[in-house]
């Protein structure tokens, strides 16, 4: 049997599992191991399999997951969702979508101390959804709105996908960060555009409400000053290089639970509960990280990434056929799969395949670019049909609001978000640019 033939039942078989609901990871690395068996033997299996765990778990860099993961969890239980939710409110509620443009705000601020996608759609479904409700404003408008305004906590950096993604192609986090920063303000300012067109075309979906004197708005903004505290620390430290994003990701931690403590609205339960959250997350994406990493052992002794490359590079496409022809796979695929098995799927190949193009620019720059590509195909399969784990998680939330109205609500949102990912492919320099200014 050919090891391209190997490759194809291997990954039909892995897709079958995954039908079947076996764990990702786990369906990863049986077919991973089964097929490297196949080609290789029972006895170099072993003895890959018996360092292969520990080299990967012991990698320092991988300790930025969990502490971004603990971050997130110590925010979404002080409380700081809600005051960013009031204070951005306090300033566009009076407009016709206001409050669901400040969802946006909220959501954009709290990404910069979350690195979560789930976790902040499910922090702000039940933190801004009752506002919303008690407002007037449209159940599947309002469900939608959260949704895509969820996946606001992977586009603002600190990001637990840019991170695997930097960990598994051996990339600089810091710089990848630096190249998230823009495309991710821009998604939000896109969100907000595509509210105000909604809302003009019919303004039953969100009514202005009254408007707050300027006196009343200054409480609600002092609210908001821890939080943007933690994210200029953080991110700010980074940025400058005062620390690596990993001892950024302690800084953090610790930053937010001191904030939670002094608040009050950290105790003994909540800490516990942090930790266990963290530790169940943590264990998900390790497993996913192995699974892969044997899997991906397997790919490459059926020789299939390599030959892919090869005749990708001798095709005669444009190199921005060959990318917009990725990007169209992952859009498909997104629709389909969870999105951290997607890309550590997928890297294998294409990553080999894009850092051979020639875009006009260092390969270095072109593998930073590739790399937020992929985020925001990331996030438009967080919300798109059929699947959406956005939307499965508001709708666990807002349990009086049918499934298809949230998957309307999010449709237009991501017409938006394709439109951004063509400006994005359009325009590197968006990308690069602050990556370029701060090294």
């Amino acid at each position: 049997m050919s090891g391209f033939t190997l490759a194809i039942l291997g990954f039909g078989g892995m897709l079958l599992l995954m039908a079947f609901r076996l764990p990702i990871g786990l369906a990863m690395l049986l077919t991973g191991s089964l097929g490297y068996i196949q080609l290789n033997g029972l006895l170099p299996f072993l003895n890959y399999i018996k360092t292969t765990p520990y080299g990967i778990f012991a990698n320092y860099t991988l300790s930025v997951i969990p502490l971004f993961i603990l971050m997130g969890a110590f925010a979404e239980r002080s409380g700081l969702a809600t005051d960013l939710f009031r204070a951005a409110a306090a300033f566009v509620g009076h407009r016709r979508g206001g409050l669901t443009m400040a969802v946006i705000a909220a959501c954009t601020g709290f990404g910069a101390i979350c690195g979560s996608s789930v976790a902040t759609t499910a922090t702000f479904g039940r933190a801004a959804l009752p506002q919303l409700r008690r407002y007037n404003y449209d159940g599947g408008f309002s469900t939608g709105v959260i949704a895509v305004g969820g996946t606001l906590g992977i586009l603002i950096p600190p990001s637990v996908i840019l991170v695997v993604y930097a960990i598994s192609t051996e990339q600089n986090i810091a710089k990848l960060f630096q190249a998230a920063l823009i495309p991710g303000l821009l998604a939000a300012f896109f969100y907000c555009v595509v509210i105000a067109i909604m809302v003009r075309r019919n303004p039953a979906l969100g009514p202005a409400q009254a408007r707050i004197p300027w006196h009343e708005r200054l409480a609600p903004s002092l609210g908001v000053i821890p939080a943007l505290g933690v994210a200029v620390v953080v991110i700010g430290g980074i940025y400058g290089g005062i620390f690596t994003p990993t001892e950024g990701a302690s800084v953090g931690a610790i930053v937010m639970l001191v904030i939670g403590l002094l608040r009050r609205t950290l105790g003994i339960k909540e800490i516990t509960e942090s930790v266990l959250q963290t530790a169940e997350t943590s264990a998900m994406i390790f497993m996913i990280l192995l699974g892969a990493e044997v899997f991906n052992a397997f790919l490459a002794l059926t020789h299939v990434p390599d030959t892919a490359a090869q005749m990708i590079a001798n095709s005669g496409w444009t190199p921005y056929a060959i990318l917009l022809g990725l990007l169209t796979f992952y859009l498909i695929l997104g629709g389909v799969m969870d999105e951290l098995a997607m890309i550590l799927l997928t890297l294998p190949v294409f990553f080999p395949i894009v850092s051979a193009l020639d875009f006009g620019f260092p390969t270095e720059d072109v593998q930073i670019w590739f790399g937020i590509l992929v985020l925001i195909v990331v996030g438009i399969g967080l919300t798109a049909p059929p699947i959406g784990l956005n939307v499965f998680v508001v709708s666990a939330i807002a349990k009086t609001v049918p499934i298809t109205a949230t998957y309307r609500g999010v449709l237009p949102f991501v017409v938006a978000d394709v439109l951004r990912l063509g400006v994005m492919v359009a325009f590197p320099a968006i990308s690069l640019w602050l990556v370029r200014l701060l090294n």
